[in-house]
């Protein structure tokens, strides 16, 4: 019912730049809320920034000040612009959706296949 696609990933130098992007697509669904998460190497995955359909947004610590999320609701997309990148911010980073499924009447995460980021110090 929702497809996640996901890009923008790639390898960048400390203190560098990079977005991130995701779009839904399918049907039968509304999204409640968007998000992006990482998974480092022998770590487990952690939410970075999540966005509600009113806008409010939250951001894990270890980002705030240097990750701005944002979506365009007429596009079903999610962006996460990095700036000020560092080595500890190395992962696998995965696109989350939370939407209500009209034909189940409840809510689903879905998640996309996994973009890797790689920051060089």
């Amino acid at each position: 019912q929702v497809q996640l696609v996901e890009s923008g990933g790639g390898l960048v130098q400390a203190g560098g730049s990079l977005r991130l992007s995701c779009a839904a697509s399918g049907s039968g669904f509304s999204i409640n809320a968007m998000g992006w998460y990482r998974q480092a190497p022998g770590k487990q995955r952690e939410l970075v920034a999540q966005i509600f359909s009113v806008g409010d947004t939250n951001y894990a610590d270890s980002v705030k000040g240097r990750f701005t999320i944002s979506r365009d609701n007429v596009k079903k997309t999610v962006y996460l612009q990095m700036n000020s990148l560092k080595s500890e911010d190395t992962a696998v980073y995965y696109c989350n959706v939370r939407a209500w499924i009209f034909a189940i009447g409840y809510e689903r995460d879905y998640w996309g296949q996994g973009t890797q980021v790689t920051v060089s110090s």
